[in-house]
């Protein structure tokens, strides 16, 4: 064997990726960077803000300070705060003279509405992992396995036209031969080509991807509404006006008709209503920048493994509508990079394949590694008929 052959079968065999196995779910993220931004900042923010009132009403004790009359008892006092703030109902005339009541309820429910919150938003990150999850793991377990599967035959089918160049006595019956398996399209593996084609034609991960976008925006809305129906009515309102002759203080004479109270809280209250307001106005584009990545195709991955035969769903135009299974596990495996160990080697392939002198007769990297070999992708000019022709 001469030292230029043992070189190139060196090359070859360092272009092989490592076989893999045992379990790989642990490595696969079933969600998108973008997606877990949301999840993090819809249900973290709301548990954040729900753990900071808790720690404020520890703090402080009472969230309301009720100014009781000068001949009251300290424990006629505390009676005040905690009936004051059990009714938390404020009482007022308004200009006409009628007697009005006005609930301040949700300043007493702020920890415990946060919390439902918080709830509230997971639900779409809990849909997307018991409905979609499972298929979607399957599929990319299957895509990355054959998309390195298919790299790794590609440089074997190298290795083999190689060894079988060497051991012909008659360079025209091997390129003859190769010809053939190029015509009868021998080089090509279309198993994973026809799945991702068949991918096109399912909606149940869009189906489910666009649910959960939907229910977050609709949760985001209602939540909107909320903080802008019962929050804002009492955002201003410190002090309120309280009636605690009820019962067997009805008719006592020395307690007088209404107690002016003050919400300790208010200032806590006022942040986490607005500052909830401005995160959750600010995820509304994020969510719909990620709806319209739906909209269009990620072409970049597919563009790479051009290079694989048999694998030129954009030079064949079978890309049609985006919205549909194929463009969500694009999407994945976009995110899953890290787990497709050829990208990295077909990457580097496809940079030196623009830049080489021989590129128009370079399509995959059959060709490409059979040039890097020592072989030419196409067979010689002095061995054609046409060569022969001229130098009889």
């Amino acid at each position: 064997m001469s030292l230029a052959h043992t070189a190139a079968e060196y090359m070859l065999s360092d272009a092989l990726l490592p076989d893999r196995r045992g379990p790989r779910l642990k490595g696969l993220r079933l969600e998108l960077p973008i997606d877990r931004i949301i999840k993090f900042v819809t249900v973290g923010f709301p548990l954040l803000l729900m753990s900071l009132a808790f720690a404020q009403e520890f703090s402080t004790g009472s969230r309301i300070s009720c100014f009781s009359p000068s001949n009251f008892t300290i424990r006629q006092a505390g009676y005040v705060d905690s009936s004051c703030w059990d009714s938390l109902v404020h009482h007022e005339w308004d200009a006409a003279g009628n007697y009005k009541t006005k609930s301040l309820w949700t300043h007493k429910v702020l920890p415990y509405s946060l919390l439902a919150l918080a709830v509230i938003m997971y639900l779409p990150t809990l849909l997307w992992n018991y409905v979609a999850a499972p298929s979607l793991s399957s599929d990319l377990l299957f895509i990355i396995s054959e998309l390195d599967k298919s790299y790794n035959r590609s440089i074997r089918l190298v290795q083999h036209m190689l060894k079988i160049r060497q051991k012909s006595s008659d360079p025209d019956v091997f390129w003859d031969e190769l010809e053939k398996a190029r015509k009868e399209r021998y080089f090509e593996f279309p198993l994973l080509e026809r799945y991702l084609a068949c991918k096109q034609r399912s909606h149940m991960l869009v189906a489910t991807y666009l649910l959960r976008n939907s229910l977050l925006l609709l949760f985001i809305s209602t939540t909107c509404l909320y903080l802008g129906y019962f929050h804002l009515n009492i955002f201003f309102q410190e002090e309120f006006s309280c009636s605690i002759k009820m019962g067997l203080l009805k008719d006592e004479i020395h307690v007088p008709d209404l107690i002016t109270c003050r919400l300790t809280s208010l200032s806590i209250f006022q942040m986490i209503s607005f500052s909830s307001a401005v995160v959750y106005l600010i995820l509304v584009p994020v969510i719909m920048y990620n709806l319209t990545r739906l909209c269009q195709w990620d072409k970049r991955l597919l563009s790479v493994y051009e290079m694989l035969p048999a694998f030129d769903l954009l030079s064949r135009k079978m890309l049609g509508c985006p919205i549909n299974d194929l463009n969500v596990i694009l999407l994945f495996l976009r995110a899953n990079i890290s787990e497709i160990i050829s990208f990295s080697w077909l990457s580097v392939l496809c940079v030196l394949k623009d830049t080489t002198t021989h590129k128009h007769h370079i399509d995959t990297v059959v060709d490409f590694m059979t040039l890097l070999a020592g072989l030419e992708p196409s067979k010689p000019k002095h061995l054609t008929p046409k060569a022969c022709d001229d130098h009889p």
